[in-house]
């Protein structure tokens, strides 16, 4: 037993953000004025390392000693403190826990070490032992957390109890009706009590014995709603429709869903009429008709999947573009961080398991007010505000992690959603249609489990997911949660991009619900699974827990036995696990065996009945035409004055500015990104949709695709059919905006409903909305693919709105890609309507398929300079966000009704042409009016400053989604440094060699070696393997050898350990002092006279290590300057202005001082930080290279600019002599064609002149 050490690391002042921001929360959130001062502590209890190891480690790895204060064993704290501490459930997982003893033992070199941490919160003020209460309470979740003992564990071993072995059901097959009843209450099944029965008659009549556990609980998650869509698959035998004005259209759907069923099936067919039949009727009817020539027709089905033509530098080849739309509701409602974050996990890999390399992703919320105070949030509920701000934490932190660019990021705020909240994670994949294989598993093929560890996080997850929840069952579900590891997901990334990996697959299931039994179990009809060969977190699980764990980033791939050796050294070789753990048989049976015996034996027969078949009706409530949403002034409008409305209408919660909330999304990694999220120089205009590159390694392309939302809630709840409807054209509406062509795309629904019961009139929303969708889908002829439905949508008696969200995907071309922002003054802006029928009240589709031709046609040709689409705000807000980017203003041609400015009239569209252009005559369009130097908006009633507008619109969650913070004044001006570098390496190169390493967490790899590549140069990679000792020796004596070969080390951006333990670089900065590594860099800089470059983490690295500013590694002390986190408190991804200050670095020789750039930023630890003795040296060195500033190219003290508060604004620094340089924005996120909507030049030709330094 190993002795354990506690260490408490607090940060010093000025370094507390997150207390900061804590206090500001308790006081202000949870009402307690009183509370004075909060101190945050990480506490590190430690097992494993030496006296020596430890006083290492408590220096470089738990704490930086220019940021924390360490204590060790006890923490001071004067009695008027009151302390509690918070730590993890057991066998939830912790990133910064584990993320500590894996930078420990890269430390070193030995075994890994034990880490548990805890939280330390200690408050002061006058305090009651109920305002205590309170503050724990609204601290710890206990769904993921607990309270934490203060007491220090004599030994960090988890106590392991030997399982039991799995026990039979006894007398089940003798279970009376009452008796089944009676074990069906007992064992909180989501089946149905007719399913169980019919259980019951199958081990009865077949099997001829009791079921074991095991089988009952994987029988329950293979047949639940989320993996077998029961509620969509349940049989309507009857379907009524209301009699009323606006029902016929409805009637005319409904059978234009038979005539389409008789047409696909035949008129005799007895196929049942169901949800899910009418979801696919509409691409059923497409495909027959012969109108979907590009879709990927596969029996192995992972996500909508088309094939399209890719021309890379001149030369065309087919590639498969996969998209996958996913929701995680549930997990995320009673844990929003890890709910979040596995809702994007969960999106990623089902292309990624289809060997696409997933490369952008949409996120599309629904969420109740989140400014309601927590006073007022429901019995039995976490507050709206921690659930969409936790929830924006744990998906950005996925996403960004792993390294996926975030488009579009939406929050749809509706009281309806404080029933259960909606998560939606949509992605897009693309890979080389040779890159994937398909074959039918053949008798002996072996299925081999790759990536991540099984633990008891996600048990019952989509048997959770797929029950009605109370407010009791809420507090007892906390396993049911999967908990993600983006860094490992990152790896698969890698290896599937790989096309000698990708080749060998047969076929892939990625580990979402349902685990093993499900993700292994749909792979073959018979299979032969050994749970004992199931890689394990910890001991003590039992078999069913390895049958039905839904742990995150695994998949299972089926092999030619000839493979599996391979495949597995490949995935060493990523640092990845791999196991064989089953094989396919010849008998078409679900085997399990675990410590011998067989646990689950189930026909393959039964298991594909899915249960019994559920029958019920649907009745069709008809809309009030009198009452419909979409035409109406909103109601807080009405009363005002046009002028007030037009102010009040953009700080609708429907409409405000959500910026704050969108940039803690990584938008620009992998180089890909055609326009940012917000575009113009103030970067303030949201955009319509999304649009990137098709990713490729090397080579340039043009090609790339768009994706775009469409639903408005309030049209939904109005009419569910006319909702679905509208949902569809607003999101083809979108990728016109863009430029895309919306009669070419495809789509992809999330359907999200409230529990039906038995009742018809709930059953006829959805029947509704698939029937409006269905009737788009066939009238547009525009096919959904694919899509997503979650039927759970209820708590206690509270209901989520009848939801359909259409994603809308199609490709286009980067270089005719146009954004929302108005681009100049004088240009004459016309307003497009969606033709609508006024007596049914839905769209016209011939006339809106000219419309769409017509508007595609003008911006192909670029007689467009932006385009938005009207939503929530009408054409009163789409304008005003318009404006706001460029802060161009607008006057309005003729003074308009209440309703034409902000009613939603979804899918129409405002353009500003360009001079001269105009609209096909046989369009319907209105002159809606004309941009104007002036930043006023006049609306011919009143005219509105644009600054005053931005103001109301940005204010709204500015509490909850902050975009203002502390930004230190200027206190020094730093002088040009004119002179460019005279050094020269004494020998020279023409394609010099770089040393990139890749450490877990490492994310612009890719990127940064394709921008060496293009300059010229030769970059060489380095997976840096931690899996065992001996993987950590043998990268030690790689890294060397390839330093030794090297002319330049790379460090490239990313979330090496995943900023762990609590700061960013530590994984990089730790090996990188190993005695080996550090002589090695020595010997390069010293006597090769090579070069060091940073970016992002990278710089973190740089600078932990001393690199810079002194150009050696040397211990850091409390003096030295550090990068710290962003004084706003989070990530931002944004376009910062940056100016060359210093061109005394060889690495910034192709540029001369005062040039500016935008560059893109993405981070959450990038404030620069050092006293005033280091700035003035860094200053008389020249070793301030970079600075970020305003748009007249001024360094500044506004965080607008000087986004993450950095002192003197400093964005870069170099050695003293300039050849290692540092810097956060990254400039190796460049291409042809990108971040279009935001001015200025991007690239600042670094990689350029490292090369050139060597010729």
């Amino acid at each position: 037993m190993s002795q354990v050490t506690r260490l408490f690391v607090e940060k010093k002042p000025g370094f507390d953000v997150e207390a900061s921001q804590t206090l500001w929360d308790l006081r202000h959130n949870l009402g307690l004025k009183s509370l004075t001062a909060l101190r945050l502590v990480n506490r590190y209890d430690i097992s494993g390392l030496t006296g020596e190891q430890l006083d290492k480690a408590a220096v470089t790895v738990f704490s930086e000693p220019n940021q924390d204060n360490v204590y060790k064993e006890v923490l001071p704290t004067e009695n008027d403190w009151r302390v509690f501490a918070m730590e993890y459930l057991p066998g939830q997982y912790d990133q910064r826990a584990d993320s500590a003893a894996q930078c420990a033992q890269l430390l070193t070199q030995g075994e890994r070490p034990v880490v548990v941490s805890a939280k330390v919160v200690a408050v002061k003020g006058d305090i009651t032992d109920s305002d205590f209460e309170k503050i724990q309470h609204y601290m710890i979740n206990p769904v993921e957390s607990r309270l934490a003992s203060m007491d220090k564990p004599e030994t960090l071993d988890m106590p392991v109890t030997v399982p039991e072995r799995v026990a039979d059901v006894e007398g089940f097959i003798e279970f009376n009706d009452q008796q089944m009843a009676d074990y069906y209450g007992s064992m909180g099944f989501a089946m149905t009590l007719s399913d169980l029965k019919f259980c019951r008659d199958y081990f009865r009549d077949e099997e001829k014995r009791n079921p074991t556990v095991t089988e009952l609980r994987v029988i329950d998650t293979y047949w639940s709603d989320h993996c077998r869509h029961t509620t969509f698959l349940t049989r309507l035998e009857k379907i009524e429709i209301e009699k009323d004005a606006l029902t016929s259209v409805i009637e005319d759907a409904l059978k234009e869903y038979y005539d389409a069923r008789d047409e696909v099936y035949g008129k005799d067919t007895d196929r049942d009429v169901s949800l899910m039949d009418m979801a696919l009727a509409g691409m059923k009817l497409l495909r027959k008709r012969g109108l979907i020539p590009d879709l990927d027709v596969s029996e192995e089905i992972n996500a909508c999947s088309i094939e399209v033509p890719v021309t890379i530098d001149g030369v065309t080849e087919q590639w498969l573009v996969q998209f996958k739309n996913e929701t995680h509701n549930h997990p995320t409602e009673i844990e929003p961080f890890g709910g979040a974050a596995t809702c994007l996990g969960g999106a990623i890999r089902d292309p990624l398991s289809g060997r696409a390399y997933v490369y952008q992703a949409m996120r599309v919320t629904g969420s109740g007010d989140p400014t309601v105070p927590f006073k007022d949030t429901m019995h039995g509920k976490l507050p709206s505000r921690k659930i969409t701000t936790g929830a924006a934490a744990g998906y950005s932190s996925y996403g960004n992690q792993i390294g996926l660019a975030t488009g579009q990021v939406t929050e749809l705020y509706d009281p309806g959603y404080v029933a259960k909240r909606m998560e939606i994670g949509a992605v897009i994949g693309a890979s080389p249609k040779s890159n994937v294989i398909r074959e039918v598993p053949q008798p002996g093929d072996v299925i081999v489990l790759l990536g991540g560890k099984t633990g008891r996080d996600g048990c019952g997850g989509a048997t959770g997911s797929s029950k009605a929840h109370t407010e009791s069952s809420i507090e007892t579900c906390g396993a049911e949660v999967q908990k993600g590891n983006p860094p490992t997901e990152r790896k698969i990334q890698r290896l599937f991009r790989n096309p000698k990996v990708s080749t060998m697959i047969k076929r892939c299931n990625d580990f979402g619900a349902g685990g093993v039994c499900v993700a292994i179990g749909e792979l073959a009809d018979g299979l032969n699974i050994d749970l004992d060969k199931v890689t394990k977190k910890y001991e003590g699980l039992d078999g069913t827990e390895l049958a039905i764990s839904e742990s995150q980033e695994r998949m299972a791939v089926v092999l030619d036995p000839k493979d599996v050796d391979r495949f597995i050294e490949y995935s060493h070789t990523e640092n990845l696990e791999a196991t064989a753990v089953a094989v396919v048989s010849e008998n078409p049976r679900l085997t399990m065996v675990w410590r011998g015996d067989t646990i689950v034996s189930l026909s393959r027969r039964f298991l594909n009945t899915n249960g019994v078949t559920q029958v019920s009706q649907a009745y069709i409530t008809a809309p009030d035409e009198n009452n419909n949403y979409r035409l109406q002034t909103p109601k807080e409008l009405q009363g005002l004055s046009k002028t007030e409305a037009f102010k009040a209408n953009l700080a609708r919660l429907e409409v405000c500015s959500q910026i704050g909330l969108g940039e803690r999304f990584d938008a620009s990694i992998g180089a890909a990104t055609v326009i940012m999220p917000f575009g113009g120089k103030y970067q303030l205009t949201p955009q319509d949709a999304m649009a990137a590159k098709i990713p490729l390694e090397k080579g340039e392309t043009d090609d790339a695709t768009a994706m775009s939302y469409g639903f408005i809630p309030g049209v939904s709840r109005w009419s569910p059919f006319h909702g679905s409807a509208f949902a569809v054209v607003e999101s083809m509406s979108k990728l016109l905006a863009i430029g895309a062509n919306p009669l070419k795309s495809r789509l992809t629904f999330q359907e999200y409903f409230e529990r039906l019961h038995e009742k018809p009139e709930r059953w006829g929303k959805p029947a509704a909305a698939l029937l409006g969708a269905m009737t788009a889908q066939i009238n547009m002829g525009i096919p959904s693919i694919g899509g997503k439905d979650s039927m759970s949508g209820s708590f206690e008696d509270l209901d989520v709105p009848p939801t359909l969200v259409s994603f809308a995907v199609a490709m286009t071309k980067a270089s005719k890609t146009i954004s929302a922002e108005f681009k100049k003054a004088g240009s004459q802006v016309i307003y497009v309507p969606v033709p609508v029928d006024k007596a049914t009240q839905m769209p016209m589709w011939e006339d809106l398929k000219k419309m769409y031709n017509a508007v595609y046609a003008l911006i192909s040709q670029g007689k467009a300079l932006a385009a938005s689409v009207v939503r929530e705000g009408g054409a009163a807000a789409a304008v005003a966000k318009m404006c706001f980017g460029n802060k161009i203003g607008f006057t309005f041609d003729h003074e308009l009704t209440s309703e034409e400015l902000f009613a939603p009239l979804s899918g129409s569209l405002v353009i500003e042409l360009a001079d001269g252009a105009s609209l096909d005559e046989g369009v319907l369009s209105y002159k809606l009016g004309v941009t104007t130097e002036e930043p006023v908006i006049d609306i011919k009633c009143g005219k509105l400053d644009i600054d005053t507008l931005v103001e109301a619109w940005t204010g709204k969650l500015e509490k909850v989604f902050a975009t203002k913070a502390d930004c230190p004044r200027l206190t020094k001006d730093i002088p040009l440094t004119t002179q460019h570098s005279t050094l020269s390496p004494v020998i020279k190169t023409a394609k010099p060699k770089v040393f990139i390493p890749v450490f877990p967490g490492t994310n612009c790899e890719v990127d940064t070696a394709r921008a060496f590549a293009k300059a010229g140069a030769d970059p060489q990679l380095l997976i840096v393997k931690n899996l065992t000792p001996k993987d950590i020796e043998e990268t030690i004596t790689q890294m060397e050898k390839m330093i030794k070969e090297s002319q330049i080390i790379m460090f490239p951006g990313g979330f090496s350990g995943g900023d762990e333990p609590d700061g960013s670089g530590k994984f990089i900065a730790t090996t990188f002092r190993n005695p080996v590594i550090a002589q090695a860099v020595t010997e390069l800089l010293e006597k090769r006279d090579g070069l060091m470059l940073g970016i992002c983490n990278g710089f973190q690295a740089l600078i932990k290590l001393g690199l810079v500013p002194y150009g050696k590694i040397t211990d850091i002390t409390e003096d030295s300057p550090t990068l710290t986190f962003n004084t706003v408190g989070r990530h931002i991804s944004h376009m910062a202005y940056t100016r060359v200050t210093s061109v005394k670095s060889p690495w910034l020789s192709q540029v001369n001082a005062g040039d500016v750039f935008a560059v893109p930023i993405s981070h959450g630890e990038g404030r620069f930080v050092a006293n005033d003795a280091m700035l003035q040296k860094l200053i008389e060195g020249g070793q301030v290279a970079t600075q970020y500033v305003d748009l007249n190219g001024k360094p500044s003290d506004d965080i607008a600019f000087n986004v993450n508060g950095s002192v003197c604004a400093i964005e870069g620094i170099t050695s003293p002599d300039g050849r290692i340089f540092g810097k956060m924005g990254h400039s190796e996120r460049k291409g042809d064609n990108l971040y279009a909507n935001v001015p200025f030049e991007k690239d600042q030709k670094i990689f350029e002149s490292g090369v050139a330094y060597f010729k």
